[in-house]
């Protein structure tokens, strides 16, 4: 493997905005061309992305085999079978959360990747960034004694009219909890460390729409750790984090994208006398992060921070909070 990594990016979504100033500023990387299904839509894009390489299809990007890796950031059903066209073509993947929203898909991807030797990733790009690192390396070390719970939440406000926007669109996987639901749950996972929880609890508003507006969950594991997340598409923006222990808690005013404004970040440890200890993070991008552990992977050979088997614990609990939600019943996984 070349000492830089070739990027090509699947799609022209939104979120390409935060990713390719990712790309451009890694001394390991470099983005070579972009795919839209439109051609005149992916020359429009790269012309104005500076971008080299424009493709009239996703298939011609994979076809390319100046491209290691690419990223795909087309809408949640599409996932799989891009992800797997891809590693068939033997490119490395970096795929937007949730990889998958189906058990039946993540067991596809999961056969492909077997048959490939490349590296796969959910872009849980806050998982990578130093902020989560230490907030992980803070409940090991047993500073905050053995954990309680978990609460965070990460709201916003969709307006009404955006009626042609994907996360409103129910043949799309839309909706709050499979959009910014996926960050609350992996966090709790994460830091719960017991992997997927033994029980979830959850309810969805609709408010209007065809898909939730609004959900909130609860999730127990099964080292008695409980987590709380609220998520919604209809609420002034809200984002925060609280890790409560028996020696002490943590606070967390920006779990989700430290750093992304310019700014430095900080997390806070009270501890049980009330004294808070400060810990502060440059201002370094998740999104960087997260690009600088891909090349970690498939240039040194590193083990992913997001690996398959917690994809899978993530995914499993996703699914039992959407049937709890359904079906208005707590859910044994």
């Amino acid at each position: 493997m070349a000492e830089k990594l070739k990027w090509g990016i699947i799609s022209t979504a939104w979120i390409n905005d935060v990713v390719i100033p990712a790309i451009n500023n890694s001394k390991r990387s470099d983005l070579v061309g972009v795919a839209s299904r439109d051609p005149d839509r992916a020359r429009a894009y790269a012309s104005k992305k500076n971008i080299p390489k424009a493709y009239g299809s996703y298939e011609d990007l994979l076809n390319d085999r100046e491209i290691d890796v690419v990223y795909i950031s087309v809408p949640n059903t599409l996932h799989s079978e891009w992800i797997i066209k891809a590693l068939e073509a033997g490119k490395h993947v970096l795929c937007e959360k949730p990889i998958v929203t189906t058990m039946k898909e993540l067991e596809s991807v999961e056969a492909a990747l077997k048959k490939h030797r490349v590296v796969l990733f959910e872009a849980f790009m806050y998982l990578h960034h130093p902020q989560t690192l230490k907030i992980k390396e803070l409940i090991q070390s047993g500073r905050l004694g053995d954990v309680l719970s978990i609460s965070s939440c990460f709201d916003y406000y969709l307006p009404e009219d955006a009626a042609d926007n994907i996360r409103l669109n129910k043949k799309l996987d839309g909706g709050s909890l499979w959009d910014v639901g996926v960050y609350p749950n992996s966090l709790a996972i994460s830091m719960a460390d017991a992997g997927a929880p033994s029980e979830v609890y959850a309810i969805k508003r609709y408010d209007g729409t065809e898909v939730d507006s609004s959900a909130y969950g609860q999730l127990k594991f099964s080292n008695n750790v409980v987590a709380h997340i609220a998520v919604s598409l209809r609420s002034p923006n809200r984002v925060g984090a609280t890790i409560v222990g028996m020696e002490g808690f943590l606070s967390i005013n920006n779990p989700w994208k430290p750093g992304l404004d310019g700014n430095e970040s900080q997390i806070v440890l009270t501890t049980t006398d009330d004294r808070e200890e400060v810990f502060r993070f440059p201002a370094v991008t998740p999104y960087q992060s997260e690009i600088a552990a891909m090349e970690s992977c498939i240039i040194d050979g590193s083990e992913p921070i997001v690996p398959m088997n917690m994809s899978r614990q993530f995914l499993r609990s996703m699914l039992a909070l959407h049937e709890s939600a359904r079906t208005g019943t707590l859910i044994t996984l």
